[in-house]
């Protein structure tokens, strides 16, 4: 059975920038295997409620705008899972968490540059859910627990984010500069709590981290964490697969739940 992950997928420039992160993403796919299906909770896809895209292939959305035409021009778009969205919207609720189908949307860059890496084919089955920002951690670890037996059917969960998220103090002239120490603090914090099985405080990590609300100004690109937290089970059993940062403030951590 895969582990549930988590991958941070930073800049969209990660497909086409050299970096550690673009390296581990590039072997990723190799070390854990094809599933038969991929399930994505992105940082990119808000909605008011648990929402899933049922579409019979994914087309690839460009949500971001100022980079270069090559990046425009890349697509990702593998088969859609339809069938499999309508399981997952009954287990959401089976858990009693209401969703919804889009029968439209296809990838945003969440979902794509990161499989795009991973699964370069584009020949694996792929739909997404959504998360609901104002609802924190506690909501996400539950849609993740709610979905967890997908896992049973060869289905792999990634949540995509960034574990760090200071767009603000970014140093686009370093791909890999020297990270702040506020990067540095908080980061240790979250692997600490994540290693050490403290959920609680995990749940709570805007008040309990250090420099969380600078790291995470707003905290939906880590929600997806919480995501594949709740896909793996309990009890919390963590593997920080990568370590790295990307222009100074933006860390790209990995991780594996099972």
């Amino acid at each position: 059975m895969f582990p549930s992950l988590f991958v941070s997928h930073g800049s969209p420039m990660l497909a086409l920038t050299d970096s550690p992160a673009r390296d581990f993403l590039r072997g990723l796919g190799t070390t854990l295997g094809r599933p038969d299906a991929i399930l994505v909770a992105s940082a990119h896809w808000e909605t008011r409620a648990p929402t899933l895209n049922a579409v019979a292939r994914n087309e690839t959305i460009h949500d971001f705008y100022g980079f270069p035409p090559a990046l425009f021009a890349m697509r990702y778009e593998p088969p859609g899972a339809p069938a499999l969205a309508e399981q997952a919207a009954a287990l959401l609720a089976k858990a009693g968490l209401p969703s919804a189908i889009d029968q439209a949307r296809g990838l945003d860059h969440g979902a794509w540059v990161p499989l795009s890496l991973m699964y370069p084919h584009a020949d694996i089955p792929v739909l997404q859910v959504s998360i609901q920002s104002e609802l924190g951690p506690v909501h996400h670890m539950k849609v993740g627990r709610a979905l967890a037996p997908l896992r049973e059917q060869n289905v792999l969960i990634i949540g995509s984010g960034s574990f760090t998220h200071n767009l603000s103090a970014l140093r686009r002239d370093s791909v890999d500069g020297s990270q702040p120490a506020d990067v540095v603090a908080f980061s240790d914090w979250f692997d600490d709590a994540i290693a050490g099985g403290r959920v609680k405080d995990l749940m709570h990590y805007r008040t309990l981290a250090p420099y969380a609300v600078r790291q995470h100004p707003t905290d939906e690109h880590l929600l997806p964490l919480y995501v594949a937290l709740g896909a793996g089970g309990e009890p919390l059993k963590a593997e920080r697969l990568h370590s790295s940062a990307m222009y100074s403030s933006l860390r790209m951590d990995a991780y594996a739940f099972r």
